[in-house]
C-alpha cells in the first residue's frame, strides 16, 4: 500500500504530447482546480499475491463539520454499482465523501467510508441520530487483479480518505484505476478541468474517471480513428469494463441542474468512440461546492440558494463534456504495460505516446 500522488504526477499528459483539446484547463487541469475539492488515493500492488486494485477518495468538502454537497446522478449503462443515488435523485444533495474501488470492495469501501465519516464527525454522530450514506462507485478489474481474493478492506479507504489533499492528481494505475483497463490499453484513472464565465463570473467544471470501458477499433481520439491505428496486443472481442465519471464544479447549480450535467458525461465519453456496451457500467455524477451550509436538518425552514439560470448554463455543459473527454486520454497516456491475471500470459499495454503524438504531428 502506498500514496503515488507524487512520483506519477510528474509523468507526460495528453496535451503534453501536442494533443489539441479545446477548451482552457485551469492551472492543475485536475478535479482539483475545483476550490476546497481534495482527492487521495490507496494503491495496492503486490505481483505475487496477484494484486492490483484500491481506492480512490474524492472529498467534496474537507473538514470535520458534514454540510449537504448538492448533486446529480445519471446512468448511461447500469451495469454496475454506485451507492448513495436513490437519496441524490429525491434530495438533490449527499454528504460526505465519494470513493472509487473494484466491483468486489464496493462492501468493504463503504464499511471504511462509514467509520471515516464517523470519527471525522464525531460530534454530528455522538450527539445525533445522524447516518452515513457514502457515495461509493465500482468498475471491474479482474482481468488484472484477482478480485476475488477480496484484497481490498475497509481501511484501504480510510487510507484513502486520509490522503487526500487538494495538489495535482496522480492519474493511471493510482487508487481504484489501478488494475483498470480502457479500449484495452490500460486505463485508470484520469481527469481534467475547464475554465468558463457565464453572466460575467468565472467557474471551474472538472472531471475525475475511473476509465475500463471500450474495446480497440471504437477508440477515437478528437476525431483520429486511433483503435484502428493501433490495433495490437488487444485484449477482448467484446466489452467488458465500466467507466464511472464523477464531474465537479463551484458553479451554483439545483440538484436537477446538476442531473442535466452529469447526462454531459455521456457525450464526454462517446466522443473516444464508445457506444456504451451492454456489459460495461457507464455511471456519472455531478456534484457542487457552492451554497456551502449546514446539513437540512439543522437549516431553517425556508432556505436561500443561488442558482445559475438554465438558459445560461450551455457553455457549462460542454465543458463538462471537453473534461470528461480529456480525463479518459489522461488516463491512457499514463498507462504502463501491465501483465494479466485472468488470463494468464497476455500483457496489456500501455498505449505508446509516441505513435499517439505522431498521429497528430506526423514528420
Amino acid at each position: 500500500m502506498k500514496d503515488t500522488n507524487v512520483k506519477l504526477a510528474q509523468k507526460p499528459r495528453a496535451r503534453d504530447l501536442g494533443l489539441p483539446f479545446p477548451g482552457i484547463p485551469g492551472p492543475l487541469n485536475a478535479i482539483t482546480d475545483v476550490p476546497g475539492v481534495a482527492v487521495g488515493f490507496c494503491t495496492l500492488t503486490d505481483p505475487d499475491r496477484n494484486m492490483r486494485t484500491g481506492v480512490t477518495a474524492i472529498l467534496p468538502r474537507p473538514g470535520n463539520v458534514p454540510m449537504p454537497v448538492w448533486a446529480g446522478q445519471y446512468s448511461l449503462n447500469g451495469n454496475g454499482e454506485m451507492t448513495g443515488t436513490h437519496w441524490i435523485h429525491d434530495a438533490g444533495y449527499f454528504v460526505g465523501p465519494i470513493c472509487i474501488t473494484n466491483t468486489h470492495g464496493v462492501g468493504a469501501v463503504h464499511s471504511g467510508a462509514t467509520r471515516w465519516m464517523i470519527d471525522t464527525y464525531a460530534d454530528y454522530f455522538q450527539n445525533h441520530h445522524a447516518w452515513a450514506m457514502p457515495v461509493v462507485a465500482e468498475t471491474y478489474d479482474g482481468v488484472l487483479n484477482d478480485i476475488n481474493a477480496l484484497h481490498v478492506q475497509p481501511e484501504h479507504a480510510v487510507a484513502a480518505l486520509n490522503a487526500a489533499s487538494t495538489g495535482p492528481v496522480a492519474e493511471g494505475s493510482t487508487g481504484g484505476g489501478n488494475g483498470m483497463i480502457c479500449y484495452e490499453f490500460k486505463g485508470g484513472t484520469g481527469t481534467s478541468s475547464r475554465r468558463i464565465e457565464i453572466g460575467g463570473q468565472s467557474y471551474t467544471v472538472a472531471a475525475l474517471v475511473q476509465a475500463n470501458h471500450g474495446i480497440r477499433p471504437w477508440l477515437t481520439i478528437l476525431g483520429r480513428p486511433v483503435g484502428q491505428l493501433m490495433p495490437e496486443d488487444s485484449l477482448h472481442a467484446t466489452e467488458m469494463g465500466s467507466i464511472i465519471v464523477v464531474i465537479a464544479t463551484d458553479a451554483p447549480l439545483s440538484g436537477l441542474s446538476l442531473r442535466q450535467v452529469a447526462k454531459r458525461a455521456a457525450i464526454g465519453i462517446g466522443r473516444g468512440g464508445t457506444p456504451g456496451g451492454n456489459n460495461s457500467g457507464d455511471i456519472f455524477m455531478a456534484f457542487s461546492t457552492a451554497n456551502a451550509g449546514p446539513v437540512p436538518q439543522f437549516a431553517p425552514a425556508v432556505l436561500s440558494k443561488q442558482e445559475l439560470n438554465g438558459e445560461h448554463i450551455d457553455p457549462l455543459y460542454l465543458a463538462s463534456v471537453e473534461a470528461v473527454e480529456e480525463a479518459i486520454v489522461n488516463a491512457m497516456v499514463a498507462g504502463e504495460d501491465v501483465a494479466t491475471f485472468k488470463p494468464p500470459a497476455h500483457v496489456c499495454r500501455a498505449i505508446d505516446p509516441d505513435r499517439l503524438r505522431a498521429i497528430f504531428h506526423p514528420a
